[in-house]
C-alpha cells in the first residue's frame, strides 16, 4: 500500500471525474511530518527502492535509495544543527539540480527550519532582497557560475550576516559542507514536544512575482505535501516503484510539485535531470529511455525540443503518462507528440501558492489547450468583478473559495498581508483569467496582473523595470509580455530616455546587457522600444495593454 492511502478517506477507485470531485477527501492528521512519516518511513518499508536517480548530459549518473536518503538527511541535519540552525530558521538554497538538494531539504524539515529554494540564476540584487526579506540564517550553494561571489555581494548589499555553506567547492569565508558532514553524527532523532514543528509552522518559503511591487513571500506549512497527493496520483499518475521526471530547477515551486512530496507519498522514485540552464534535448531523450522513466512532466518548450529529436531511435516503452503546466499548450504540440509517442499530454493549472487547482484527470480525454477541470479538495470557480460565477463561455478571474477553510496544499496568505480569515467573501484571487465551456473544462485567457510567462518562467514586470531605471539613460520603463511562437511570451521593454540620450541599436544592446548583469538573465527584454512618454490612465497607472 502506498503511503498516501493513509491520508485519504478509504474507498475504492473513482468511477468518474464527478465521483472524484465529490468524494475525494484528505484526512488531516493531528501529527504529520513529511521527513519522518514519509521519507524515513519508506526507508524502513522499502529501503533499497530508489528515492532519487540523477543524470547529466555528460552521461554521469547516480542513485540514492530511501535507506541511503535517510542516512544522508540525518547526517545533514546534525551538520546544520552544529551551525545553530533550528526550528523557524530560514535557509536559502541555491543548488540547481544537484543531488545534495534532497537530503539537505529533508534535513531542514527534520530540524523544523524553513527551506527557501531559489533559482541559481538570481543576481546579487535578487539574493539581497531575499536575504533581508526572509531574515535568512543560512545560505547553501555551490562554487559554480559565480554563485558564492553573488551571495557575498548580496550580504554586503543587505547587511545580513548569516552562515554560508559551500555544498561543492572550497572558498575562504565559507563553511565546507564536506567537512561539516565528516564531523556530524549519523543518527538524528525526531524532535518531540516544544522542539517539534507544528502543522501550521512554515516548512517552505518561495518568492513569487507580481506586477505591483517586488516578489511576495509565500510560506507553505507542514500539511502542504498532502496537497500533492492529487498532483502525483491523479494528475501525473506516477507509478509505484517507477521513476517520475519533472523538468525544472529546484529553485522553483514546480520542484515541490514534481520532485519529492507527492511522488514519494505515491511510492514513486524521482529522476532528476541535472543539466543547468541549457537544454540538451537529445541527451534528455536518451536519459528518459535509458533510465526507464515512467512518467514525465515538462513545460511545452521541452516537449517542442523533444519532438525535434528522433524518438524512434529510443525505447520509450516505460513511459506511460505525460503532463505539463506553466504555459498553455498549443494544439499542434499535443497532436504531434501523440503521433510520435502514442501518448497524450495532460495539462494542469496551479500556483506557487497552491497544489494543482485545475487539471486533466484520468476520467476523460484531454482537450488540447484546456487546463481541465477543478481539482479536489479545492473549491475553484470563475467569477466576474462582483464575485459572481461566470456562465459558460464568459471570461472571469479564477478564484478559490476558502469559506470552509484552507485545504492542505494551499498557503495561508502572503507575509505581511491579510490571511484567509480576512479575504473578502473568503475568496482567494489568483489574478488569472479563464473561461469554462459547457462541459466544465477551463480554458486559460491570460494573466490579470500582467505577469509574463516565458519558457516556463514567471516574470514580474516591476522587477525588470526597477533594473532598467537604474541605467543612466532610462527615465521610465514599462515591461510587458508579447506573444512568441516558441516561448509563449517574450519580455518587451518600452523605455523613455533621459535628456542627452538617443535611441538606437547600440543602446538596446547596452540595456539588455545591463539587465543580464543586474538580475537573472531570463528576465532580459528581447524587444526594446523607445517612446516619448508612457500611456497612463487618469489615476496615473501605466496602460500596459497599449504597449504590447
Amino acid at each position: 500500500m502506498a503511503l498516501y492511502e493513509r491520508y485519504v478517506e478509504a474507498r475504492g477507485a473513482f468511477d468518474s471525474y464527478e465521483d472524484f470531485r465529490k468524494n475525494f477527501r484528505l484526512k488531516t492528521p493531528e501529527r504529520f511530518h513529511f521527513a519522518f512519516d514519509v521519507a524515513d518511513a519508506l526507508a524502513l518499508s522499502t529501503p533499497d527502492a530508489p528515492a532519487l536517480v540523477w543524470a547529466t548530459p555528460a552521461g554521469d549518473s547516480g542513485m540514492l535509495s530511501f535507506a541511503q536518503m535517510k542516512r544522508a538527511s540525518d547526517r545533514a541535519a546534525n551538520a546544520l544543527r552544529a551551525l545553530g540552525i533550528g526550528r523557524g530558521d530560514v535557509a536559502l538554497l541555491l543548488l540547481g539540480n544537484h543531488h545534495e538538494y534532497w537530503p539537505l531539504l529533508l534535513a531542514l524539515h527534520k530540524l523544523g527550519a524553513v527551506a527557501a529554494p531559489a533559482p541559481a540564476q538570481l543576481s546579487a540584487q535578487d539574493i539581497a532582497y531575499r536575504l533581508e526579506r526572509a531574515r535568512t540564517s543560512l545560505v547553501l550553494t555551490v562554487d559554480e557560475d559565480g554563485l558564492p561571489e553573488r551571495v557575498e555581494q548580496a550580504a554586503a548589499l543587505s547587511g545580513v550576516d548569516c552562515a554560508r555553506v559551500l555544498v561543492r567547492g572550497e572558498r575562504a569565508g565559507w563553511q565546507s559542507y564536506v567537512e561539516l558532514l565528516a564531523a556530524a553524527g549519523e543518527e538524528f532523532s525526531r524532535p518531540e514536544g516544544g522542539a517539534a514543528p507544528r502543522l501550521s509552522d512554515p516548512m517552505l518559503l518561495y518568492f513569487t512575482s507580481g506586477t505591483e511591487g517586488m516578489p511576495k513571500m509565500v510560506a507553505l506549512d507542514h500539511l502542504y505535501p498532502l496537497g500533492h497527493i492529487v498532483t502525483a496520483v491523479h494528475w501525473q499518475r506516477v507509478v509505484e516503484g517507477g521513476l517520475h521526471l519533472t523538468v525544472c530547477d529546484t529553485g522553483w515551486s514546480k520542484s515541490a510539485w514534481g520532485q519529492i512530496y507527492g511522488q514519494w507519498l505515491a511510492g514513486s522514485g524521482v529522476f532528476v535531470w541535472d543539466c543547468g540552464e541549457a537544454l540538451n534535448a537529445a541527451a534528455l531523450l536518451g536519459a528518459i529511455a535509458r533510465h526507464r522513466v515512467a512518467t514525465l512532466c515538462a513545460p511545452p518548450a521541452v516537449y517542442r525540443a523533444l519532438l525535434e529529436q528522433d524518438s524512434s531511435a529510443h525505447d520509450l516503452s516505460a513511459l506511460s503518462h505525460c503532463t505539463l503546466t506553466g504555459e498553455p499548450l498549443r494544439p499542434e504540440i499535443f497532436h504531434e507528440f501523440r503521433e510520435q509517442t502514442g501518448l497524450e499530454l495532460y495539462e494542469a493549472y496551479g500556483l506557487t501558492e497552491t497544489s494543482v487547482l485545475v487539471g486533466n484527470f484520468p476520467w476523460g480525454k484531454p482537450q488540447p489547450g484546456s487546463m481541465g477541470r477543478p481539482a479536489p479538495p479545492y473549491d475553484v470557480d470563475i467569477v466576474d468583478e462582483r464575485g459572481q460565477p461566470c456562465p459558460a463561455g464568459v471570461s472571469g478571474e479564477i478564484v478559490v473559495r476558502a469559506h470552509r477553510g484552507v485545504p492542505p496544499g494551499m498557503f495561508r496568505g502572503y507575509a505581511g498581508e491579510a490571511g484567509p480569515e480576512e479575504w473578502p467573501d473568503a475568496l482567494y484571487h489568483t489574478g488569472d483569467v479563464a473561461w469554462r465551456d459547457e462541459w466544465g473544462d477551463y480554458w486559460y485567457v491570460g494573466r490579470a496582473d500582467d505577469v509574463i510567462h516565458s519558457s516556463g518562467y514567471r516574470i514580474g514586470p516591476f522587477e525588470v523595470e526597477s533594473v532598467l531605471v537604474q541605467h543612466p539613460a532610462v527615465l521610465e520603463a514599462a515591461v510587458t509580455g508579447v506573444p512568441d511562437p516558441l516561448r509563449h511570451q517574450i519580455v518587451k521593454a518600452t523605455v523613455v530616455l533621459r535628456a542627452g540620450f538617443a535611441p538606437g541599436d547600440e543602446l538596446v544592446r547596452e540595456l539588455q546587457a545591463h539587465v543580464k548583469r543586474v538580475t537573472a538573465p531570463y528576465k532580459c527584454p528581447r524587444v526594446v522600444a523607445f517612446a516619448d512618454a508612457l500611456p497612463r490612465t487618469d489615476n496615473g497607472k501605466i496602460k500596459r495593454g497599449a504597449l504590447r
